[in-house]
């Protein structure tokens, strides 16, 4: 079967303007630049004191070449960072950072490079006030270990995603969100944040009513009692979540990769979303929303900045040695607009990846060496997720799947990736991927499918982290995905009290080069396990 080629060139800059619109209506630069500390200018007047940094710290990105260290000061100052493979911090090499100020919301970043392979380290960063070099904060220290430049070494880490949503909180009854903690025992590499980071669409109030009558209390803050709608409430978000305590350390100990979703600023955004009958927002243009969500999300996200400038893109590759690449999917920001998803002929309404992350995607896929391509995704392929009615009552669709039958709408773009991935000869594909609310693992094949130019892979689901459990989910034929391992809550919006948490764990053998998939619960307790077999 040929590849199915689009009769008109969608354009993905059409898709890019949601996130384009910050500079406009938040008055940056071209690209966000509230990234880069150069953008940051000192003010006339400094705060005087010891800087606090009440978050903490958080790891991110690990590759090839270092990794991320961020921190949020609680004043304008300047961050300080130490790093060595003593845990005494002898010998220790030290960074003067950038500055934490207002315009990020005194967040900070800096990334670590040249640092030796197969080590642990140990980090610590404090704040130190402007023009005061002697008021130095409390170090924060943290700890991490670099990918191995050989395959000798195995290599494990974690991903799911949803963390507090549907109002179900920092429940200090329960010690927090205890799988965070769950996940940071297994000692990963690295943990993949799978989307919805936050919930901003989803108010918290002190207390909710779970199943069988119980009650859930919560942690409540100004800025979560309500939807976000300004920057502060976003930020607000954000800052929630370090609050945990089991976050913070979970975030010191294990480098995290985020991607995002619709949560991080309102439920199912796209190009069509309308919020004209939703009470809850006075605000009600969109692109506004997402400029300042997304502004809070990169704010943060323990992301690098990015090569080539942009600032905003979230999609990215992180190179862990020889046994594995991880590809970082953004699909949200090029999406067409959610709708009837029944289009005959790829066009301007049927992009998910966009074209030039779908061509970005397979030009690293094909360079890459890596034994493992492991393509994190923050919505599964095959499974229905519905997004009301159109305005001739038909369903709408949030995901790629929209039914039954051959490829339509957004799986024609589907249907072509897959096609290109088998003709490029790429083996060892695996998608990993969060969203739906339960756990799963999925196997596609064009035995089973209506579509059958690709090669077999795997999906694994997991999550959520700290959130409302839903599913199981319809699943579309088109692609030929066979369920063979799910679990889910027996009604809707069970709360975190019934146990229907999860994470996912992915084990390479250096020896076989073997990948095993282990799905976990809220005590990290394995629940199913799968193990797959390099292909030459």
């Amino acid at each position: 079967m040929t590849t199915n080629q689009p009769t008109q060139q969608p354009s993905d800059a059409t898709r890019r303007r949601f996130l384009r619109t910050s500079s406009r209506f938040l008055g940056l630069g071209a690209g966000l630049a509230i990234l880069g500390p150069a953008s940051l200018a000192a003010p006339a007047v400094v705060a005087s004191g010891r800087p606090a940094a009440p978050d903490g710290i958080q790891l991110g990105d690990p590759s090839d070449d270092g990794l991320v260290v961020w921190a949020r000061a609680g004043q304008l100052s300047r961050m300080v960072v130490e790093y060595a493979t003593d845990a005494n911090f002898r010998n220790a090499l030290r960074i003067s950072g950038p500055q934490a100020a207002a315009e990020t919301d005194f967040t900070a970043r800096t990334q670590l490079t040249g640092l030796l392979p197969g080590q642990q380290y140990h980090v610590r960063v404090a704040f130190e006030a402007l023009e005061q070099r002697r008021s130095q904060g409390d170090w924060m220290a943290g700890t991490f270990r670099t990918r191995a430049m050989t395959a000798d070494r195995p290599v494990r880490f974690v991903w799911s995603g949803d963390t507090v949503g549907q109002g179900w909180g920092i429940n200090p009854d329960l010690g927090g969100m205890r799988i965070y903690d769950a996940m940071r025992q297994r000692n990963p590499d690295f943990f993949i944040h799978s989307g919805d980071t936050i919930y901003a669409d989803s108010p918290i109030t002190a207390e909710q009513k779970a199943e069988d009558g119980r009650i859930w209390r919560n942690v409540v803050t100004e800025e979560v009692s309500k939807v976000a709608e300004t920057l502060k409430e976003f930020r607000g978000r954000h800052r929630y979540n370090m609050m945990d305590a089991n976050v913070r350390r979970f975030a010191s100990e294990v480098p995290q990769i985020w991607q995002w979703d619709d949560h991080e600023v309102t439920n199912n955004w796209s190009d069509s979303k309308d919020l004209s009958a939703d009470a809850r927002y006075t605000e009600k243009d969109v692109r506004l929303l997402v400029a300042r969500g997304s502004r809070a999300f990169l704010e943060n996200a323990p992301m690098r900045w990015h090569r080539q400038g942009l600032a905003e893109r979230v999609h990215r590759k992180i190179a862990y040695g020889p046994l594995l690449d991880v590809f970082v999917l953004d699909m949200r920001t090029f999406r067409g607009p959610n709708g009837y998803n029944r289009e005959t002929a790829e066009s301007a309404a049927t992009p998910f990846l966009g074209n030039a992350q779908l061509d970005w995607l397979l030009a690293e896929m094909s360079a890459s060496q890596a034994t493992w391509k492991v393509i994190a995704a923050d919505m599964p392929i095959g499974l229905g997720v519905p997004d009301g009615k159109d305005a001739q009552g038909r369903p709408k669709w949030e995901a790629i799947a929209n039914g039954d039958g051959p490829p339509l709408g957004r799986e024609l773009e589907t249907a072509r990736l897959l096609t290109r991935i088998k003709q490029a000869g790429l083996k060892n594909v695996v998608w990993l991927t969060a969203d739906v609310h339960y756990c799963a693992a999925h196997h596609y094949s064009p035995e089973r499918a209506v579509y059958k130019d690709f090669d077999p892979f795997w999906e694994f689901v997991a999550g959520p982290l700290n959130a409302g459990s839903f599913g199981p989910n319809p699943l579309d034929n088109t692609f030929g995905p066979r369920v063979v391992y799910q679990k889910a809550p027996t009604a809707q919006n069970m709360s975190p009290f019934a146990g229907f948490q999860f994470f996912g764990e992915v084990n390479i053998d250096p020896a076989s080069r073997a990948m095993t998939v282990d799905l976990r619960d809220l005590h990290g307790v394995s629940q199913f396990q799968q193990t797959l077999q390099v292909q030459a």
